[in-house]
């Protein structure tokens, strides 16, 4: 009994999770349009929530919601006018029910969280008549404030809703495989009966089957990218009040489909890149007027498929960024030469690095040099990349390159020694044999590809791999964001599907590797690093693969 108990109130979490979300939009859109009318669909989810959290013992969760209710009561009755204090009062008891909702039931009011100042709030607003224009301050509330990244609960990240009709033909195709299954054991208990033309025959049958449920199966996890971007009209608000700025927010691209695990990892990045655009980029209305721009800001959140990959970009119309200011920081910090003039393309990558920050005072949303950093390996983490635009006065886009899908990818094989490899294929640009003068020892070199340089790296050397070389080699050309460098490996085995398997936490730190496959043989093959292994390749002096 108690585990059912404990999956109901998993279920209760998660569409109390998707309500509150909802709300929260809703709260935001009512506070644009001022239509009363809008009303009566927010009361409905008040409604259902209020009720559900009783009946799962969360009292003080339905008390607030109760409460909302009379509020929103007096603004359909056009009694109260919505107002950005009225609406700042709302988000915060979104907020509340959020806390009150990951407490544990019966414990609210004892070991919860304290909602009674909140309350008085609520109930002096739906008392008044009208609401002061300035934001409520919190009181003696004890409940915690939400970040404004925080969006949905553990419990909505693992849950995902997929349509019957879906599910139908998963269940149709899971019979005809079993059907096909049973008739290609019949044919191999007796292959005497059967040529090998039959027996082919019904095998490539099984096996189309397979492929359309396999692509069924990941269509199922697609999810619109939209779901990371809803969160950031909340953000944007909150931003605004506590920086006395003005921005505008513009979404689109909000319908493209990629793996529900992008949507969940890809939050952090765009919350550190829109704080980021808001403390240094958009400027205050002040500034923005004697620069004869708009006073009110723009930020633009867009997404896009591009080549099996989807790229997602922050642009804001702000200052853009200082490239003397960048230089002379990463001059300071021994990154560059006193004289050394770098691309503009390969400088504003600086920013990424950790510890890298040109603010001059350290603010509540940046200035210390982290949050860009954890944007640049949260990316390499999805086997992403990331390029940066900017124009003085006019602003900056920064683009995260993602692949759609991170459980099945197109990878190039390569083999050293007895080992087997897999390149990302997206990252793989030519194949070349490695010159006769470069068949040396040694971990890295420079060969000639038609007039220019070419940094790589020998595979058998990074990962120490035993035996003698091969007579002949072969450089794999890999490209991540602008850079390239070449790889040198004995074989080139060719592309193909690789099915991801996640690396155990003993070897989720060696240099160079992001997961591992399991080939048809049965044996264990290593997919590749491409952003570390074009690292080691750019930079030889870097210490050795562990």
């Amino acid at each position: 009994m108690t585990t059912d108990m404990d999956a109901v109130l998993a279920a209760f979490r998660t569409e109390a999770t998707e309500l509150l979300a909802a709300l929260e939009r809703d709260f935001l859109a009512l506070e644009a349009s001022s239509a009363p009318g809008s009303v009566e669909g927010i009361l409905r989810s008040i409604h259902t929530l209020k009720g559900n959290s009783l009946l799962m013992g969360f009292p003080a969760a339905s008390d607030v919601a109760h409460t909302l209710e009379d509020l929103l009561g007096r603004v359909s009755e056009r009694l109260l006018l919505v107002t950005p204090g009225v609406v700042t009062l709302l988000l915060q008891a979104v907020d509340a029910l959020r806390a009150l909702i990951s407490s544990t039931p019966g414990e609210q009011g004892r070991e919860g969280p304290d909602v009674s100042e909140l309350q008085r709030r609520l109930k002096e607003a739906a008392g008044a008549g009208n609401m002061p224009e300035a934001t409520p301050e919190r009181g003696g509330d004890s409940f915690p404030e939400r970040p404004a990244e925080a969006t949905a609960s553990a419990a909505l990240e693992r849950t995902l809703r997929v349509g019957l009709d879906k599910l139908d033909r998963m269940l149709d195709l899971t019979g005809e495989i079993a059907i096909a299954r049973g008739r290609l054991t019949t044919l191999l208990e007796n292959p005497e009966r059967h040529s090998p033309r039959e027996l082919l025959e019904a095998h490539r049958e099984a096996d189309r089957l397979y492929l359309d449920l396999q692509e069924l199966v990941l269509k199922a996890r697609m999810v619109p990218i939209g779901r990371a971007f809803q969160p950031f009209a909340r953000t944007l608000r909150d931003l605004c009040e506590s920086t006395g700025k003005l921005v505008r927010l513009e979404v689109s691209g909000e319908e493209v489909e990629v793996d529900t695990t992008i949507v969940e990892l890809v939050r952090d990045p765009l919350t550190h890149l829109v704080r980021n655009a808001m403390d240094h980029g958009i400027e205050s209305p002040a500034i923005r007027k004697q620069r004869g721009k708009d006073y009110k800001g723009t930020l633009k959140l867009r997404a896009f498929p591009d080549a099996g990959s989807i790229v997602i970009e922050v642009e804001d119309d702000g200052a853009g960024l200082d490239r003397q200011r960048i230089l002379e920081r990463a001059r300071t910090m021994g990154l560059l030469g006193q004289s050394e003039e770098p691309e503009d393309s390969d400088l504003f990558q600086l920013i990424f690095i950790p510890g890298f920050s040109t603010a001059e005072r350290v603010t509540e949303l940046s200035g210390r040099g982290i949050g860009m950093d954890v944007v640049k390996r949260r990316v390499e983490s999805l086997r992403g990349s990331l390029s940066v635009e900017t124009k003085v006065g006019a602003g900056t886009t920064i683009s995260m390159r993602l692949p759609l899908m991170l459980s099945i990818i197109e990878g190039f094989s390569v083999g050293v020694g007895e080992e087997t490899y897999v390149l990302p294929l997206q990252s793989v640009l030519e194949c070349v044999e490695l010159p006769e003068e470069e068949k040396r020892t040694g971990r890295s070199g420079v060969l000639n590809l038609r007039g220019h340089p070419l940094p790589y790296l020998r595979l058998r050397e990074h990962f120490s791999v035993q035996g003698p070389p091969p007579p002949r080699e072969s450089v794999v050309i890999i490209r991540n964001g602008r850079g390239q460098a070449g790889l040198a490996v004995d074989r080139l085995l060719g592309q193909g599907q690789t099915v991801v398997k996640p690396l155990s936490r003993l070897f989720q730190y060696v240099s160079g590797v992001s997961g591992s496959a399991i080939l048809g043989t049965g044996r264990v093959a290593l997919i590749l690093d491409v952003a570390a292994l074009l690292q080691r390749a750019l930079h030889p002096s870097s210490s050795p693969a562990s």
